[in-house]
């Protein structure tokens, strides 16, 4: 998904719907139509819409989105940190389910024999998400360093 589409899809499922984000924004819901709708060219999207629309709704997909689009992947820093059994084994297993879409991605692209190129796009979406969850299981391993 590129960086536009995610954030039309995050503006039009914030809680409350659009009209009450754009309030909460202070601007008009149409303006806010605007921005979102990557085919217009009358309004356009800052990153200050950005980053406020992600700290109203807590979705990150843009964010990603536009790091995937780099070449990069981006995780979250945990606030607190210390000791957590259950919260690695969470980072694990995530990690370990992300790998396992990677692998059925490659498995369905294989199936008929032949690759087509909508199957490359969902190989490399099922490896950017495992990298992701592997790149979180090593951050929050490093939290548990002492300091």
């Amino acid at each position: 998904m590129s960086p536009h589409d995610a954030f039309h899809h995050t503006v039009h499922t914030a809680p409350g719907g659009l009209e009450a984000l754009a309030v909460r924004l202070g601007m008009s819901a149409q303006i806010l139509r605007n921005k979102a709708n990557p085919n217009n060219n009358s309004n356009h999207v800052a990153l200050r819409d950005v980053e406020r629309v992600m700290e109203l709704t807590g979705d990150y997909g843009t964010l990603h989105a536009l790091a995937k689009s780099c070449g990069f992947v981006c995780i979250k820093i945990e606030d607190h940190v210390g000791p957590s059994d259950l919260a690695l084994l969470e980072v694990v297993t995530s990690a370990m389910s992300a790998n396992g879409g990677f692998g059925a991605a490659i498995n369905k692209a294989l199936e008929d024999g032949r690759i087509q190129q909508h199957e490359v796009e969902e190989v490399k979406d099922a490896a950017f998400e495992a990298s992701r969850a592997l790149h979180a299981v090593v951050a929050r391993f490093q939290s548990l360093v002492r300091k």
